[in-house]
């Protein structure tokens, strides 16, 4: 924290006025502010062997023989920004991991399993719960499992090879807008990206 910011984000205890001299997470901006920090300091290695979403930091490696260099480079920058890890949070050398709610390996992204069995056990709506504007028969249970189903299968994002190219697929309609960046491979078509957004106002 700046020393002329200090006093910007003072507080009231039982033991009198106090402000922070370090920047919490909490105050208005400090995720954005944090965020451009990292993005500064690791410049050099992010989209390349380093990803970081606020202070959630993957070092990645494509051959295993790169991996302690990526480290050192990692903890280098850490050293010279003065900033510290919590040991306690981190896992070194993994080929599969958890990182911003997907399970990422070294060839795919795919969706957290706790989230799958969140979707497994949903329930159709109770009774009480159902009004004259939402009807529910029996017809709908099928298609409710099917969609679960489907909602729970893992779609695995693949990684791209440099050269490679690309399809991109979209779909319009009135109120949304989608779209699936795709490669092939062994004669199999595999997303690498999906996006999609509901049109406001069109």
């Amino acid at each position: 924290m700046y020393p002329e910011d200090e006093e910007k984000t003072a507080f009231i205890t039982e033991y009198g006025l106090y402000c922070w001299k370090v920047m919490p997470f909490g105050l208005k901006n400090v995720g954005a502010t944090y965020q451009r920090m990292v993005n500064s300091i690791f410049s050099t290695q992010i989209g390349k062997n380093k990803e970081i979403y606020v202070d959630n930091m993957l070092v990645k490696s494509k051959v295993k023989v790169d991996h302690l260099e990526n480290l050192r480079e990692t903890f280098e920058q850490l050293r010279k920004s003065k900033l510290r890890i919590n040991p306690d949070k981190c896992s070194f050398g993994v080929t599969l991991g958890k990182f911003l709610g997907y399970m990422i390996s070294e060839r795919e992204i795919e969706p957290n399993p706790d989230k799958i069995k969140e979707i497994l056990n949903m329930q159709p709506p109770p009774e009480r719960a159902l009004s004259s504007k939402f009807c529910w028969d029996d017809e709908c249970n099928k298609p409710f499992e099917e969609l679960k189903e489907y909602l729970s299968s893992p779609k695995l994002l693949y990684q791209l090879e440099p050269g490679e190219v690309l399809q991109l697929y979209l779909a319009v309609s009135e109120g949304a807008i989608s779209s699936v960046l795709i490669r092939e491979a062994e004669r199999q078509q595999r997303p690498v990206y999906y996006v999609s957004r509901v049109l406001h106002g069109a």
